[in-house]
């Protein structure tokens, strides 16, 4: 069997994984100066923005497909690995544009010393060609493999950050969790392939739902039998590997001290890029491998979805943490991220429609996080502990981080002039709504009331006056500033982002639309 590959099509990840080997040999070749961390940080950067090109490039195409079964083995079926669609071009353009902003964030966080510059940048591009390959991959093995690819190096990352025992405990406390996930995940997956004896997705999507008989089966399902039970446990066990991935309830445990452990970029990849790859892989695994099971998932998703939402929220008015408010935000977010998900999939349409809403306010909410996570980045130079009160009086002693940190709390709290993130949550509403699923949008209504609260507190202190003792951003410490120029790019290019859709909420809802 020989497989021809469209290197076009791979172009993407291709270019991050020669850029990460690039890295890799600059830093054992070069000399330990100062250049060599901002030449490093620039090579990462220019190697993310030419796949991010390459990614604009394919979206002037139609689909593309790679690594496929040749058709005299695949039957009537089209058996692909590596699929390029609309699909595939929101998450892959979302991850790498969400990764200009780290890398931003990293050459500040790398700035201060104490981390290997080479490690990092190779470990932070090998977690996005997992986080590009993972929307296009349509089989379970590259499916897993690209999201082990997402995972694996963020242990090292988070860990990098030496003699730090918040960092080390982050780092364990992720290795464990993510193990586990992982363990359960396979397990699912074992016994979908048991039942089906596939592992592409389409092909799963056909036997699941009675269009050709199953070989693990004894009874005709395609005439409409029901299927055993063990197909239920499989798809309740891939839904709580992903579960452990988007930090959702009750497989959210981890995410406050891991955020708060890990350093900042890290912590901000984690609630962007790695919750949008695990997003993608749930979408990809119950939108087209389990269509035919949306009985048995949709109630689950809907109980977890509210679940989430609500103990996110909860959680986050506790916290006196920027950090750990922000890590429960993100588990809140996660569920409303997760409501369209919840509803009936009685047609195509509604499915699509679901779909298109849940990636909709994903891109809205990874424009919104990435601004905050760069002013908290900011203000973690002057004040370590990072509490709610350092940012007492910052609108007032720096004018530009504190709007820009007020509008992005705004915006997440869905308030005006922040009007991406209603448009967002009203994109949500109205799926959830069309899908007749009103208790759950009556829980999301209440939860956006709830989340008012902490958002609105945290921006007043920001116009509060500050004591005596306040940090000031840009303080000398040891002669040197310590903020660094890289910060204020990716804090202006995500409050960008974020303003241009609280103008054009109808760019996003074009670009995502997949009904």
């Amino acid at each position: 069997m020989i497989q021809q590959i469209d290197y076009f099509a791979i172009a993407p990840p291709l270019v991050l994984a020669l850029a990460a080997g690039l890295v890799l040999l600059l830093d054992a070749f070069l000399p330990v100066r100062p250049r060599t961390k901002s030449g490093l940080g620039l090579v990462t950067l220019a190697g993310v923005l030419v796949s991010l090109g390459f990614v604009v490039a394919q979206a002037t195409r139609p689909p593309q497909r790679t690594f496929c079964v040749p058709p005299n083995l695949a039957g009537a079926d089209t058996l692909c690995s590596f699929v390029v669609d609309r699909f595939t071009l929101v998450f892959a353009g979302l991850v790498l544009a969400a990764a200009v902003v780290i890398v931003l964030l990293s050459m500040t966080q790398l700035a201060g010393g104490g981390i290997p510059v080479g490690e990092w940048y190779f470990l932070l591009l090998c977690t996005l060609v997992g986080a590009v390959t993972l929307p296009a991959s349509r089989d379970l093995i590259m499916l897993v493999v690209a999201l082990e690819l997402v995972s694996l190096p963020v242990f090292a990352l988070t860990a990098l950050k030496r003699y730090d025992g918040r960092s080390s405990e982050a780092a364990v406390k992720l290795f464990v969790v993510s193990v586990v996930s992982t363990a359960v995940m396979l397990f699912g997956v074992s016994l979908l392939y048991g039942i089906a004896g596939t592992v592409y997705l389409s092909r799963l999507a056909a036997v699941f739902s009675g269009r050709i008989p199953a070989p693990g089966v004894s009874t005709a399902l395609a005439a409409g039998q029901d299927f055993p039970a063990v197909v239920t446990v499989g798809v309740v066990l891939v839904v709580a590997g992903f579960a452990f991935k988007i930090a959702a309830v009750p497989f959210h445990a981890w995410a406050a001290d891991v955020y708060q452990g890990a350093p900042i970029p890290v912590a901000a990849l984690l609630s962007v890029i790695s919750k949008a790859a695990g997003f993608a892989g749930l979408i990809l695994v119950l939108s087209t491998a389990l269509s035919g099971q949306a009985a048995t998932w949709v109630p689950i998703i809907a109980i977890i979805a509210a679940l989430t939402m609500t103990v996110g929220n909860l959680l986050a008015m506790r916290q006196r943490s920027a950090v750990r408010l922000l890590a429960w935000s993100s588990v809140a977010q996660s569920g409303y991220i997760l409501a369209p998900l919840g509803i009936a999939q009685t047609t195509a349409a509604t499915a699509g429609g679901a779909i298109s809403a849940s990636t909709a306010y994903l891109v809205i909410y990874a424009a919104m996080n990435l601004g905050a996570f760069a002013v908290v980045m900011l203000i973690s130079r002057t004040a370590p502990r990072n509490e709610l009160d350092d940012y007492r009086g910052l609108a007032l002693r720096s004018p530009a981080a504190g709007v820009a940190l007020a509008f992005c709390l705004i915006c997440l709290a869905g308030l005006p002039p922040g009007l991406a993130g209603l448009f967002a949550k009203v994109f949500v509403f109205r799926a959830i709504v069309d899908g007749g699923a009103g208790w759950l949008a009556l829980v999301m209504a209440v939860n956006t009331v709830i989340g008012l609260y902490y958002y609105a507190v945290w921006t007043a202190r920001l116009f509060t006056p500050a004591g005596e003792g306040a940090p000031r951003e840009g303080a000398q410490a040891g002669g040197r500033t310590l903020a660094s120029p890289a910060i204020w790019p990716a804090i202006g290019l995500a409050v960008a982002v974020a303003i241009v859709f609280s103008f054009a909420p109808q760019l996003v809802l074009d670009v995502t639309s997949l009904s």
